[in-house]
């Protein structure tokens, strides 16, 4: 559906009538005719996404003007519907409202100005109405997108956690005779091996949890009457260091520097994301990798445009082909294919960036290291010392 649809569709059977309304108000109104309810219908079935306003005879051959009205309402819910009429009857006035959901019902014959005002109406309406249904839809894409990389990004913990809990049922062994009651055997390739599963299992479970207890606690504070609940960068950065599912010594390679905190725009949850992102695909490039290290900064600057604040990730990884970094938050891109990589992780923090007023900006060099920089300058407060 188009936002700036403004033609108004006229249906009546008798000629004179189409040519006076046409004649009259397409000086202000793009107005386009038809003659019966089939022509209005194909007329809609062509162009349905052009009009904004259908207004209807209700007297007709074949076909009346109620059963246009509960077509349009079935299958062109965006148009806004008026009935004409000169048979003022209450039954069809009732029929109008309950079946059709008209904005008003105009009698014959139609006089210019009430007529004007009424086409004036039903364009406002419209044009208000349209804004909100963008505005949903867009909100429902973006909850859809949300929720699809969430479930992504807790498929892989999820998977991690069934994996090592199948590792250690495979180690099980039998009860022997005269072991004490209790007891439970298994046996290991390598010393250690169970609990090391076991832990493993349990990180990434609490990481799972973090997630979903960061998601539901932002459906609590979207709720009306609920306190706006902000988050520090520190505090962010913090919380990062403290759920994610860190392996065997990744944790020791993390570094972080807070210059100066902030407090941060935008939802909680989907900030928090985009850390997990971020980390896990800096962590993922330093596997393997010599001395490997990932710095986490935050800062905040004055301006003359006001305050300027990041988060940086910088790791000295392998770094990216140039190639795939011009194309890296444009589009599902990946250097990870083989791995499990789709290219969506930093598409969805350049959404996010983008809802929260900020930015997302890519540097790398082959063979030194990449740099990815979270930027924020609109809504933008330092924090005060000591803050979460």
């Amino acid at each position: 559906m188009r936002t700036d649809a403004r033609a108004i569709l006229f249906v009546d059977d008798e000629a004179l009538s189409r040519k006076w309304f046409e004649r009259c108000f397409s000086d202000e109104f793009e107005i386009a005719s038809a003659a019966s309810v089939d022509e209005a219908l194909a007329l809609l079935a062509t162009r349905g996404d052009d009009f904004a306003v259908l207004i209807t005879d209700y007297r007709m051959p074949g076909q009346d003007g109620m059963k246009l009205l509960a077509r349009a309402r079935r299958d062109y819910r965006h148009l806004v519907r008026m009935l004409v009429t000169a048979y003022a009857e209450k039954d069809v006035a009732m029929a109008a409202i309950n079946q059709g959901h008209v904005l008003r019902i105009l009698e014959k014959p139609l006089e210019d100005a009430l007529t004007r005002e009424a086409l004036r109406e039903a364009l406002a309406l419209f044009r208000s109405t349209a804004v909100e249904r963008a505005l949903n839809e867009s909100r429902a894409a973006s909850l859809r997108e949300t929720l699809g990389f969430l479930a992504h990004e807790l498929n892989t913990p999820l998977t991690t956690v069934r994996g090592s809990v199948g590792a250690v049922i495979e180690r099980l062994r039998p009860a022997q005779p005269g072991d004490l009651p209790g007891t439970v055997r298994f046996e290991e390739g390598q010393p250690g091996e169970v609990l090391s599963a076991l832990q493993r299992a349990e990180r990434r479970a609490l990481y799972c949890q973090s997630l979903v207890s960061t998601f539901v606690q932002s459906a609590r504070d979207a709720h009306p009457g609920a306190q706006p609940q902000t988050v520090s960068a520190s505090g962010l950065i913090a919380a990062l260091l403290d759920e994610y599912p860190f392996d065997d010594t990744e944790r020791q390679w993390v570094h972080t520097r807070v210059q100066r905190d902030f407090r941060l725009p935008g939802r909680r949850d989907l900030l928090y994301l985009v850390l997990c992102t971020l980390t896990k695909n800096a962590l993922q490039a330093l596997r393997g990798r010599p001395a490997p290290a990932l710095c986490i900064e935050a800062g905040c600057e004055d301006g003359p445009g006001g305050p300027h604040a990041w988060i940086r990730f910088t790791d000295n990884g392998p770094g990216i082909a140039p190639e795939v970094l011009a194309r890296l938050t444009r589009e599902p891109v990946t250097t990870r294919a083989a791995s499990g990589g789709n290219g969506m992780g930093l598409m969805f923090c350049q959404r996010v960036m983008q809802a929260a007023g900020g930015t997302v900006r890519v540097a790398s060099t082959e063979g030194q290291g990449t740099r990815v920089e979270l930027g924020f300058e609109r809504n933008v407060m330092p924090a005060a010392p000591g803050s979460a």
